[in-house]
């Protein structure tokens, strides 16, 4: 909740009285609680789908709307949605809103996907409006018809929390911070670095861009691949040859969770990012603020981030070879286009994406309410 709302829960509380409500794991809720200056309520809420104690969160749940008579409920994440909007609804909750961040049925196939579907309508039926957090995930939740048009609505520009330009900035980080950590990660003052950040599994394209990768550093042995995130080996792993590969290969760098992505950002040339399906990839927007050019694939948020060849190069889904060619294309460019590609990628997010607009544009939302 601190990650995915950050800021945002301190600052509704100059409107609101706000109480978060998530699963907890030590002492994070409380450390959130102190940091946003709210009230916060654990109820375990589980990834998977677990009816036992799916059916158990929501009459917790429940017992906390009737305790605290909400005149909003607004959910995030796919799980918390489906219980909490449920509860929600049979509270008698008057405003029931859910915030769409991606929809991992996309990817899904055959009884999974159809339950999937089934789950979302659902979520959509109990809530009194959805939030796609980008246009595109709207144009989905309409093709497959979860939802009337009337009850959708994408917040300003997109992005469920936007992103504070103040905090991801290069000016930030000081040359010997940069030269630090390049001699730590053993990274050359020649090498032109390829970054990652996120989980590393296969939804995120992870064993496209190691395939690729290993094609590039081929033909350019200065080139590093750095992967900032965790693995993920009970849902969606990588294949044993990618798995292989990351552990064998020299020039590719893992890091596992970083509290603080910026210095990796500011050491790198190039983001990666060759995701099957995002709702609106805080990734992108880190490094777009960072000045980095993004290679990102032609999916919602990211295509509504990146403007192919201005900011960035945008590629199709599952595509090996046109991740190592638009990887090839980024590491040709001359010097000055690739800082002037970055410079871009910084004044679309300030101008789009900045935190206190989407603040500002959730909170006369809710103030129509």
């Amino acid at each position: 909740m601190a990650g995915l709302l950050n800021g945002q829960l301190k600052f509704m509380t100059n409107y609101f009285k706000v109480i978060g409500i998530s699963s907890s794991s030590d002492g994070f809720l409380d450390q959130v609680a102190i940091l946003q200056a709210i009230k916060t309520i654990p109820v375990e809420m589980t990834r998977k789908i677990t009816p036992v104690k799916d059916l158990i969160a929501v009459l917790k749940l429940f017992r906390i709307f009737k305790r605290e008579q909400p005149f909003i409920v607004h959910t995030h994440t796919p799980k918390a949605g489906t219980l909490g909007m449920l509860a929600a609804r049979l509270a008698g909750v008057p405003n029931r809103l859910h915030t769409i961040a991606g929809l991992p049925l996309v990817e899904a196939t055959g009884f999974k996907r159809a339950l999937l579907n089934f789950v979302e309508k659902i979520t959509y039926a109990c809530a009194t409006k959805i939030y796609p957090n980008s246009y595109g995930l709207q144009e989905i939740i309409l093709e497959n018809k979860f939802t009337t048009k009337s009850k959708l609505k994408v917040i300003g520009n997109g992005s469920s929390n936007g992103i504070d330009t103040s905090y991801y900035d290069t000016k930030l980080i000081s040359e010997s911070e940069k030269l630090k950590l390049k001699e730590k990660l053993e990274i050359a003052p020649n090498d032109f670095v390829f970054v990652f950040a996120g989980r590393l599994v296969t939804d995120k394209g992870i064993n496209e861009l190691i395939r690729a990768f290993v094609n590039i550093n081929d033909e350019f042995n200065n080139t590093k691949l750095l992967l900032l995130g965790p693995y993920e080996t009970a849902i969606d792993p990588l294949s044993d040859t990618t798995l292989e590969i990351i552990k064998q290969h020299k020039n590719i760098i893992t890091t596992g969770w970083v509290d603080d992505i910026r210095p990796f950002f500011a050491i790198s040339n190039a983001l990666a990012f060759p995701s099957y399906r995002e709702g609106f990839p805080n990734v992108v927007l880190q490094a777009g603020a960072m000045k980095l050019p993004c290679i990102a694939t032609d999916i919602n948020g990211c295509n509504e981030i990146i403007i192919n060849n201005e900011n960035g190069i945008i590629i199709p889904v599952k595509n090996t070879k046109a991740l190592f060619d638009s990887m090839k294309a980024m590491y040709m460019l001359p010097k000055k286009v690739q800082r002037q590609m970055g410079e871009r990628s910084r004044k679309t997010i300030v101008s789009k994406f900045e935190q206190q607009f989407v603040w500002e544009a959730i909170l006369k939302e809710y103030e129509t309410l």
